[in-house]
């Protein structure tokens, strides 16, 4: 059973999440914030494994709430609610350390399986909206000249797992598809964040999608 923090301002949504995110489908709603500032007292009381946090509301915005989050010392992963032509907000809230967004209008099985793949250990990034959102968090931060370099340090097979993450992959997933053990791909994970000097996974995806290792939909 997954538990999950639904941190959203209006009631309506999270109505519908806890309606989505029921135990029958492997879902256990830990409890709800109505705004960004009380997510990281609810997250200490609650443990979720995901927070599932709208990116835009009043006073605290789901970016500042997934950053002050993140601080935290074993912090859930977030994946950010967001609307069709939010791209800059969206932006933001990977630059904060977001595990993935999906769509609010997504269907109930696209929101299972992101919720799911980021309580794995993944990533979720909406196809629809996925090539404005990276382009939109690149314009604000260009890649520099040392950053284009950086590749060539990879191994192939860490260029692998790095193009597995940016699908979406779990650790074991990935560790099934490649036929080692787990340790073994968190092991790779490790080298690859060290060796592009990222700060986590979710900056990895935004490095392989600029770089060319997967190339994102355009929405």
């Amino acid at each position: 059973m997954i538990r999950v923090l639904i941190v959203d301002d209006q009631p309506l949504v999270r109505t519908g999440l806890r309606a989505i995110l029921r135990p029958e489908y492997g879902f256990e709603v830990a409890g709800e914030c109505d705004d960004g500032v009380s997510v990281a007292e609810a997250v200490e009381r609650l443990r979720p494994a995901v927070v599932v946090m709208d990116v835009r509301m009043p006073g605290m915005s789901g970016a500042e709430a997934t950053r002050r989050l993140r601080r935290q010392p074993d912090a859930p992963p977030v994946l950010v609610l967001t609307t069709y032509d939010d791209d800059e907000t969206l932006s933001s809230a990977l630059r904060a350390g977001a595990a993935g967004f999906v769509l609010k209008d997504s269907p109930p099985e696209e929101i299972h399986r992101a919720v799911a793949a980021i309580a794995a250990g993944g990533a979720w990034l909406d196809p629809a909206v996925s090539g404005r959102v990276l382009a939109a968090y690149r314009a604000s931060a260009p890649p520099s000249a040392d950053e284009e370099r950086h590749l060539a340090v990879l191994t192939p097979r860490e260029r692998e797992v790095l193009r597995l993450i940016a699908h979406g992959g779990s650790n074991p997933d990935i560790a099934a598809g490649l036929g080692v053990t787990e340790a073994t791909i968190k092991t790779h994970i490790g080298s690859i964040l060290a060796k592009l000097h990222l700060r986590d996974r979710s900056a990895a995806i935004v490095f392989a999608f600029d770089h060319g290792v997967v190339a994102p939909q355009r929405g």
